[in-house]
């Protein structure tokens, strides 16, 4: 009996999609493999996309930890989080996504099928690159251009990956390190330093590249109907609820205390689960004008923590006010304080 992976995948089958399904959120493309994996033939299908700025987080990830949610926020930068695992990715114009789904069998080979058919097709155009690892592709003496994750669903195997052509190198390091105050020369030189950018070395234009993708990775196409898209604009729902966006299995504990003048000593216990604010408690020396515990929580509880979510749910809510002479400026100074 013929084992599985002594067939090749590729070429395999190309998935359109309708025009009005073009830039649309991160979230739906997620959703479209899901969909393909439930409900089309047993075949192995591709598809390309590509996006407005967005960030997508690993499955397992806590968002607060790996990306600058604030940063994020003010420059209109999407955030999702993907079903497989790996590293959070920043994503804008000048970057290919591409979607695998195939039969269920072992990922590793899959992998190499995948990660060779691009290599052979970027070398075509011009390009000098090389597989690295399991499931990167490198730009020879620039860096690396392509990543993987994968997720196994029913009897499926779900890849997806992007290809770097260009991006906005601010963007992708204000979005993905939140340690970084301030977007100074040297940070985006060390982040560009270890990522390659594949218009340096090929004479085609992004758009020219995702057609050339479809030729390396395909040799037929189905098209989805209006029907497709309207049940995977239902699928894209999940991926937008707050639990499973910046919720996670893991939890913390956060304390924080301070001194505060004409107030008294204040002590701030959070329970985080993943990003978002899950318990407080509240002890010290202050006076309380009304039950200051049960104000916060009704304050705080289910918002992320990063400073611009909690001083949006404090001017909202002024939870100070159960406390004497407690301020909101002297919250946010207790709580994000980097002294």
């Amino acid at each position: 009996m013929t084992n599985f992976w002594e067939k090749p995948c590729f070429p395999a089958c190309y998935v359109v999609f309708p025009q009005n399904t073009e830039f649309r959120r991160a979230a739906f493309y997620l959703a479209a493999e899901e969909y393909l994996a439930l409900n089309f033939p047993e075949d192995d299908y591709v598809f390309t996309w590509c996006l407005h700025p967005t960030v997508v987080i690993g499955r397992n990830q806590v968002a607060h930890q790996e990306i600058n949610l604030d940063f994020c926020k003010e420059n209109n930068i999407d955030v999702i989080r993907r079903k497989s695992g790996g590293g959070a990715i920043y994503a804008d114009e000048g970057n290919i996504m591409v979607s695998l789904v195939t039969r269920a069998g072992k990922v590793e080979p899959l992998f190499l099928q995948y990660a060779t058919a691009e290599v052979k097709g970027l070398r075509a155009l011009g390009a000098p690159v090389s597989l690295s690892g399991r499931n990167d592709i490198i730009l020879e003496g620039k860096g690396k251009i392509c990543g993987n994750a994968f997720y196994h669903l029913t009897n499926r195997n779900i890849i997806h990956g992007t290809m770097l052509y260009s991006t906005n190198m601010n963007y992708m390091v204000g979005a993905l390190n939140p340690d970084i105050k301030k977007l100074e020369s040297k940070g985006v030189q060390s982040i560009r330093s270890r990522i390659g950018f594949l218009e340096d070395k090929i004479n085609i234009g992004v758009f020219e590249l995702r057609d050339e993708l479809r030729k390396m990775l395909t040799n037929r196409s189905v098209e989805l109907t209006e029907e497709d898209v309207a049940h995977i604009e239902k699928l894209e729902q999940n991926y937008y609820n707050p639990d499973f966006l910046y919720g996670s299995p893991s939890k913390a504990d956060i304390e924080r205390s301070n001194h505060i003048e004409g107030c008294g000593k204040i002590e701030i216990k959070l329970h985080l689960k993943g990003t978002q604010i899950d318990n407080i408690e509240l002890s010290g020396d202050f006076f309380e004008l009304e039950q200051a515990t049960p104000a916060f929580n009704n304050a705080l509880k289910g918002v992320n923590f990063t400073r611009e979510s909690v001083k949006e749910a404090l001017e909202k809510n002024n939870p100070e006010k159960s406390i004497r002479n407690l301020r909101m400026e002297d919250i946010l100074e207790t709580l994000f304080s980097t002294k």
